[in-house]
């Protein structure tokens, strides 16, 4: 996997996108912008163009791209980033046209997760999108793909060197499926042994800077990297917080979602993405105080549909309240919270939303155990837990956490 120079050469940048009316064209580059502004690029300038369709050979209407080398040459820019997968024809036109470099939205999010992954899954999974999207690509791009780093394409244009090339790429995108397969199966494995140990898990999800590592921080002092960027965090971080009725939950935090997210990259993250559907229940966080919220709430659910999360439950948590312009809109129930995990606010009502939405495994109960009786007083010793016990004339008080399959045996003896 090629290392990204963006943060040793920060280049001044200008977006460009083409409005065909398929999504929206100011949301949708103002996010690219911010996209930019996380890899260290300095966006100088941007140009939107309206178009019932993309040109094939170069995306914009050649008209357009010339009027576009004089502002780019106006503000000394050495890079274009397009609001759009280009194709590696697109690419080299629009170069040669130009005269700078040319990188599409793909390629500006594969940068910024290269930078951001830390552990090995997902180091792999970056590597595994990253090599999927460069092979298609290999044929039109020629001598230009020698940027796109990893050794590939830099000795020298020739069909056979095309296809040795093409064969390299395919080799490691196998071994990089392999080695991800292998890690799922370790993944698949942890799964099975905390439901067997009748471990809680709840996912947390949403939209890409909502604040879920934020939460995650505030709630269990994991201490996530957590910075007001887009993708922060792509790696798996589990920790394990007590409710109020005693019980423990797994907190899994998930990689964050963004509008138009690269098909290969969804794939390549499908594993990490998993964690939702194998949950007992999803915190679906959103970001009050952005007035894209039900965009990219759509956004979210959309993907949780495509997980198959359909029947879990779901607490809309909705954060970083003290900097929404608004909040007597939001109408709390049992499962939509209002917190700032910021402030630290709002968090007894979300451990009791938790609390009340996870499935009844066991039960906090106060029970008069008689002294003949120390057989069950050994089960719920080991299947729960115990909070307090004193020594009483009739027997042993305790205050514990029942196992669900010992409460009705244990209702007997409730104090």
């Amino acid at each position: 996997m090629y290392e990204n120079k963006t943060e040793e050469l920060p280049v001044r940048a200008v977006l460009a996108c083409v409005d065909t009316g398929e999504f929206d064209a100011e949301v949708s580059i103002n996010e690219l912008a911010e996209l930019a502004s996380t890899a260290n690029a300095e966006v100088v300038g941007s140009v939107i163009q309206k178009k019932q369709a993309y040109d094939p050979a170069t995306c914009m209407g050649a008209g357009r791209l010339e009027d576009l080398k004089e502002q780019l040459e106006a503000l000394d820019a050495e890079l274009i980033i397009f609001d759009h997968e280009l194709t590696g024809v697109q690419v080299r036109n629009i170069e040669d046209i130009l005269g700078v470099r040319v990188i599409d939205r793909t390629t500006l999010i594969l940068d910024i997760f290269a930078q951001r992954a830390r552990t090995k899954e997902g180091k792999l999974q970056v590597e595994l999108a990253q090599q999927k999207y460069r092979l298609p690509r290999l044929t039109g791009m020629g001598t230009a793909l020698s940027r796109l780093g990893g050794g590939i394409g830099t000795r020298g244009p020739g069909e056979t060197k095309l296809e040795t090339d093409k064969r390299h790429i395919r080799k490691r995108i196998s071994y990089l499926e392999a080695e991800l397969e292998e890690l799922k199966k370790h993944r698949n494995f942890s799964r099975s042994r905390r439901k067997k140990d009748g471990v809680l898990c709840a996912a947390i999800v949403g939209y890409t800077n909502v604040g879920k590592s934020t939460l995650l921080n505030a709630l269990t002092d994991a201490g996530v990297l957590a910075e007001n960027k887009l993708f922060a965090t792509l790696d798996i971080t589990s920790r394990a917080i007590e409710l109020p009725d005693g019980r423990s939950v797994m907190l899994i935090d998930t990689v964050g979602l963004i509008r138009r997210l690269p098909h290969n990259l969804v794939e390549a993250f499908k594993s990490t993405l998993e964690e939702a559907a194998a949950a007992d229940l999803i915190l679906n966080v959103q970001d009050l105080s952005s007035p894209e919220v039900k965009e990219q709430a759509e956004v979210t659910e959309k993907l949780l549909a495509e997980l198959g999360c359909e029947g879990i439950p779901q607490i809309y948590v909705m954060n970083k309240a003290d900097a929404a312009p608004f909040t007597d809109t939001v109408f709390e129930d049992d499962n939509t919270v209002m917190i700032s995990a910021k402030e630290h606010t709002g968090f007894d009502r979300l451990l009791e939303s938790i609390m009340r939405n996870l499935p009844e495994t066991a039960k906090r109960m106060k029970l008069l155990i008689p002294y003949d009786k120390g057989g069950f007083l050994g089960k719920i010793r080991q299947d729960g837990k115990v909070f307090s016990e004193e020594y009483a004339e009739n027997g042993t008080l305790i205050d514990a956490l029942v196992d669900i399959k010992l409460v009705k045996e244990a209702e007997s003896y409730k104090v």
